[in-house]
């Protein structure tokens, strides 16, 4: 089975500096969720709980999933507080109860919570697949967004874990 987790997608992100071809992202990411449901597969959403007085604090406007991110009743959400979706959380708990084969892997912000949590992810022996054009940052200080996301496709293609991260695109998936 497949699942799509969709990492921080939140209201939240549309504050600070742009987020690199966001709108673009969000069409692919519904679009390749849509195919995963229609195969039988699942979309896991994480959000993240912020402190008070966060862009992301729970129950606020930036808690809640992007408005243009679209969501099935079936779907699942995990909430985190860490950039890791697997600390302390029920993510590896509910891939084990769906039977997760492949974990294929999207969001916000490629080099934090995206990269934290592929990292354990592939630790723990998922086959993971990092969704190439699925995924997004700001322009960092010291490089560009587009810089950041080809970064971390080299870094997570040459992980060391028991199965090797792919890095395809939404189409190739």
């Amino acid at each position: 089975m497949d699942v799509l987790l969709v990492v921080d997608m939140q209201e939240g992100l549309l504050r600070g500096a742009p987020k690199h071809d966001l709108l673009a992202v969000v069409e692919r990411i519904n679009r390749l969720a849509l195919r995963v449901r229609r195969s039988g597969g699942a979309v896991l959403f994480v959000q993240h709980a912020g402190p008070v007085g966060d862009d992301f604090e729970p129950l606020t406007p930036g808690w809640h999933l992007l408005a243009t991110i679209k969501t099935e009743p079936c779907d699942r959400i995990v909430s985190k507080t860490l950039n890791d979706a697997f600390f302390k959380t029920s993510l590896q708990s509910d891939l084990a109860e769906l039977r997760a084969d492949r974990l294929l892997v999207a969001g916000w912000a490629t080099d934090l919570c995206v990269d934290a949590t592929i990292h354990s992810a592939a630790a723990l022996g998922f086959k993971v697949i990092a969704v190439a054009d699925g995924h997004t940052a700001s322009d960092r200080p010291h490089l560009r967004a587009g810089r950041v996301i080809d970064h971390h496709h080299w870094v997570w293609a040459n992980l060391l874990a028991p199965h090797p991260v792919s890095i395809l695109r939404e189409a190739e998936i």
